[in-house]
């Protein structure tokens, strides 16, 4: 995100590309740097929203949902949600999808692993398979209750 070259020479890319949140980036900046994408040529940009550092320790990130309303009254680009990420807790990252499905997250990214204890890397943000289903199961009714869907 903070790699202006980078980001200019992704302009000029013929694909979709997605533009994660620098953990300490504000949401100015965030759109900046995808700016710099979209005036390269590139108009399939999507911004994910994984998580900025706080303060807190409990948690790997703070998630920040309201980034996802803000970018709605900001933007036109859709906005991805990945609570793996944005909490490091796999305890979390079910409730957590629920809520940004609530406040309007076009998409989630969800680490799933057969066995989170195995896992080389980021086990303990990965849900289990049968987790997975369950989210999935669930989401419908949260989206529907807000007068959306899947």
């Amino acid at each position: 995100m903070q790699n202006y070259e980078i980001l200019e020479e992704v302009g000029k890319v013929n694909k979709p590309v997605m533009l994660k949140r620098g953990m300490t980036a504000k949401i100015e900046e965030w759109l900046q740097a995808a700016e710099y994408i979209v005036i390269g040529g590139n108009k399939d940009v999507i911004l994910c929203e994984r998580g900025v550092r706080t303060f807190e320790q409990y948690t790997r990130n703070t998630l920040d949902l309201s980034a996802v309303l803000a970018i709605r009254e900001l933007s036109h680009l859709p906005v991805v949600v990945d609570p793996s990420q944005g909490t490091g807790r796999s305890s979390m990252v079910p409730a957590m999808s629920k809520a940004a499905v609530a406040v309007g997250a076009d998409a989630l990214i969800v680490e799933v692993h057969p066995h989170p204890e195995r896992a080389i890397k980021d086990g303990a943000q990965s849900i289990t398979i049968p987790a997975f289903q369950k989210l999935m199961q669930e989401l419908p009714a949260v989206a529907e209750a807000v007068g959306r869907s899947l």
